[in-house]
């Protein structure tokens, strides 16, 4: 995904994008967190995995500096930001505020 497609992505709709990596493993931890998101909002958000070494652009224009990233936005803007590990409830609390 480039920086285009990515921003396409952001118009009109609430986005959680998840910055991470393979090698990553608090990215590793998170991924059975970001998976059931996935299931349980589909419909109602996006939830995009943008791994940081091959978007090495998005991650820093979005200015990800620790790993895991998730940005939440709404119409393209950024409504919050967390880094490092996150508790599925913290991540749903802010999720069920923007929807």
């Amino acid at each position: 995904m480039n920086k285009e497609e990515f921003q396409s992505e952001l118009k009109g709709k609430t986005v959680l994008a998840d910055f991470g990596a393979s090698w990553c493993g608090p990215c590793r931890a998170m991924a059975p967190v970001i998976r059931e998101l996935r299931d349980e909002y589909a419909g109602r958000t996006s939830i995009l995995e943008i791994d940081i070494d091959s978007q090495k652009v998005l991650a820093t224009d979005y200015m990800v500096q620790s790993i895991p990233t998730l940005i939440l936005f709404k119409d393209g803007v950024e409504i919050k930001r967390f880094v490092g590990l996150q508790s599925k409830s913290t991540i749903e609390n802010s999720l069920d505020a923007v929807l």
